[in-house]
């Protein structure tokens, strides 16, 4: 999968005018490797393969590839978001309160409740960047 992802990162980034470093390449492959994570889980993962890369060019390369479309964010706490995949299909992340635990739920699950959304109040919900919070079956 990282020569694809390359190949796809090199011709965003030059559709832009910009180029592909390792950086770039090594924060979108932990994203991919890491299904969800924080920038810093992103950052210690890259740290592991290139230690000279810092916390900043993981926050700037994580904004640079959500806005190519490549990743997306999701806040699953109060802290920092968590980034995924794009290319992966949207879900619904259901995330434990008290183990911290993050599952997924398929979108169809609350494709209902969109619709009912979107026919009666005209909203569309980004199902996307949708976490419901709570305890999983093993803390209940």
């Amino acid at each position: 999968m990282p020569e694809q992802g390359s190949a796809e990162l090199a011709e965003l980034l030059r559709d832009r005018g910009l180029r592909l470093t390792p950086q770039r390449q090594l924060v979108l492959d932990a994203v991919r490797q890491l299904v969800h994570a924080t920038p810093e889980q992103v950052h210690a993962a890259v740290c592991e393969v290139a230690s000279g890369v810092n916390i900043t060019t993981v926050y700037r390369t994580l904004e640079l590839l959500e806005e190519l479309g490549l990743v997306t964010h999701v806040h699953l706490s109060h802290g920092a978001p968590t980034y995924h995949d794009a290319a992966v299909v949207q879900h619904v992340h259901l995330v434990c309160r008290n183990c911290d635990t993050v599952t997924e739920l398929e979108q169809s699950e609350l494709a209902p409740l969109a619709e009912r959304l979107l026919s009666q109040r005209g909203f569309r919900m980004d199902i996307g960047h949708v976490a419901l919070f709570g305890l999983c079956g093993s803390c209940a």
